[in-house]
């Protein structure tokens, strides 16, 4: 048995072979890409369009914000630019109309003349003769364009008609139906009247004309009417108006470019010394304080400059005299603070033996021993930061930055504040990420000032569970103390990092810092690039944020932690 291939092409469900499909022919693919193509393009182009308009948009808008010249520029073109539009429409329009009303004149004046011609001539005209009142007109037509007036050049119309019945004469040929409907019918009435309305030339192109039409009197009776038309064309006065307008346009042009030009220049000559001014202040921000501007002249420019540099000089004199106190003050508290070391040491140790030797006392002197031990390691504690206030302000601190877990350092931390918190009944509650929190800081440091906040919240927190998270995001790491205590309002918000202040004088330390904790705490969240933020409401507590970044020597742009807790944000539901 012999088996029968079957041509290439679909099989159906009942196994029969579909007809082949043929492949799309190659001319037909490219014709379909042709406008894939061209829109693919044309999107192309609408976005660079887009991101070149917008780019110039901002360089416009950046250029008009930073510089009074632009400014200035921009609002003096634009006045000198709208008086001199309003000048000029103005004052075309009253060349215009003055034009046209001495070229309206003129014709009127001929055309009354030529009325006067043409009565005479048409006098005795024959009615009943087709080719006499024929050969009458054409030599009148004739006659008038002989007579030339000061309109200009004009062409000449004359209608006689009588009944249904209109013999014409005229300089050039169907220049007769150019005739506008409204100006026959006042012709009709017995007046003379005039309209501008465009008529073909000789070469078929419409051209602004004024018609200048009037009935002819004469002696002939009945249904005879003879009508008189003149064509006087506007071309040199439009030509003298196009001279005028495009001398209108430059001068209105040059002028704005002028007055423009003046109020830049005007304007250079004030802010030139503004500019150096400006940069003479900055570079005294910087530290230059020797820098002084130059002074020319006797004018108000020249009167602020002495003046500036007269206060750059009291400035100067202030500024190495608060440089000088402060080295004294900084150097004068180091050394306080060395040389009370010597003796603390000494003191401390003859505390330690009586505070060992307590048991053999009297209750009150026992009593005397634990106070004198006690305020004694507070003392300590209060040098310790009167050191470290000395370094950050000598510009001593140093920092070394390792990889370090802040979860585990946290977890340390609240370990060791968990006694302290025991004994104010208060519940430490940590939340913090699953994944480790890597990031690179001094983990002295981060210690110490986790250690203040925390103390504080426990301090000031009433009893109430203190709430710490720790979160991060791909560039920074952050640590909120959350307490529910007294809180705190705005004006002891912005305070509350000053040196030895308090929010309440009477209040009683009961964790024995020395007041100087959240001040060389933020020095220390500063000198890691960091934030150290409060935020605080009478009655709902208070919270801290430490914010680092996980790199050190980056720049923090945001925090992965809100500083107004989430539960004050939410609004209030009324019932």
């Amino acid at each position: 048995m012999t088996r029968t291939d079957l041509p290439p092409g679909d099989v159906d469900a009942e196994g029969m072979a579909s007809p082949s499909r043929r492949p799309p022919s190659r001319a037909s693919e490219e014709l379909r890409r042709i406008p894939r193509g061209l829109r693919r393009r044309a999107g192309l182009a609408r976005r660079r369009i887009r991101v070149v308009t917008r780019r110039v948009w901002g360089n416009a808008l950046h250029a008009w914000r930073s510089s009074l010249q632009v400014r200035i520029g921009a609002i003096t073109m634009v006045v000198a630019g709208t008086v001199v539009v309003i000048v000029s429409l103005v004052l075309f329009s009253q060349i215009r109309d003055q034009l046209l009303s001495v070229k309206r004149q003129a014709a009127i004046d001929q055309a009354q003349s030529g009325v006067i011609y043409a009565q005479s001539e048409v006098a005795g005209i024959a009615t009943g003769d087709a080719s006499s009142v024929r050969s009458t007109l054409q030599r009148t037509v004739q006659q008038l364009l002989s007579r030339r007036g000061e309109a200009g050049e004009f062409d000449v119309v004359m209608v006689y008609r009588t009944g249904d019945i209109e013999r014409t004469a005229y300089s050039r040929r169907d220049i007769f139906g150019a005739v506008p409907p409204d100006l026959r019918t006042d012709i009709d009435s017995g007046n003379q009247s005039y309209k501008y309305w465009t008529v073909p030339d000789e070469q078929a192109e419409e051209e602004h004309t004024l018609l200048i039409g009037a009935p002819v009197p004469s002696d002939v009776t009945g249904s005879q009417q003879i009508e008189l038309y003149y064509f006087f064309p506007l071309v040199q006065e439009e030509e003298s108006l196009s001279l005028i307008r495009s001398t209108v346009i430059i001068s209105g042009i040059a002028l704005t470019l002028f007055v423009v030009g003046i109020g830049v220049l005007v304007t250079r000559l004030v802010v030139d010394p503004v500019r150096r001014a400006a940069g003479t202040a900055q570079k005294l921000a910087e530290g230059q304080l020797e820098q002084r501007m130059t002074v020319r002249g006797e004018d108000d420019l020249a009167r602020l400059a002495t003046s500036f540099n007269a206060m750059a000089d009291s400035l100067q004199r202030q500024i190495t005299q608060l440089e000088g106190l402060s080295q004294l003050q900084q150097r004068f508290t180091s050394d306080v603070s060395h040389e009370l070391r010597t003796p603390l040491t000494t003191v401390q140790m003859a505390a330690e033996v009586l505070h060992e030797a307590r048991g053999d006392f009297p209750p009150h002197v026992a009593r005397s021993a634990e106070l004198l031990r006690a305020e004694l390691d507070r003392f300590e504690g209060l040098l310790t930061d009167l050191l470290e206030i000395s370094r950050y302000d000598a510009g001593a601190a140093v920092l070394a930055a390792d990889p370090t877990d802040l979860g585990a350092l946290l977890a340390r931390v609240v370990a060791g504040m968990y006694p302290l918190a025991e004994r104010h009944e208060c519940a430490l509650e940590v939340d913090r990420p699953d994944e480790d929190v890597i990031a690179e800081v001094d983990a002295r440091r981060v210690e110490r000032v986790l250690r203040n906040l925390i103390g504080n919240a426990i301090e000031h927190g009433a009893g109430q569970p203190v709430e710490i998270t720790l979160a991060a995001n791909r560039t920074a790491a952050a640590v909120t103390v959350r307490d529910f205590g007294v809180g705190l309002t705005s004006a002891e918000a912005q305070h509350v990092f000053d040196r030895f202040w308090r929010a309440d004088p009477s209040r009683v330390r009961t964790v024995g810092g020395s007041g100087l904790g959240l001040s060389i705490s933020l020095e220390d969240a500063r000198l890691h690039g960091g934030w150290l933020q409060v935020w605080g409401q009478p009655g709902a507590g208070a919270q801290f944020r430490l914010t680092l970044p996980l790199t050190a020597g980056n720049d923090l742009t945001s925090s992965p932690l809100p500083l107004r807790p989430a539960s004050v944000r939410r609004p209030q539901v009324q019932s």
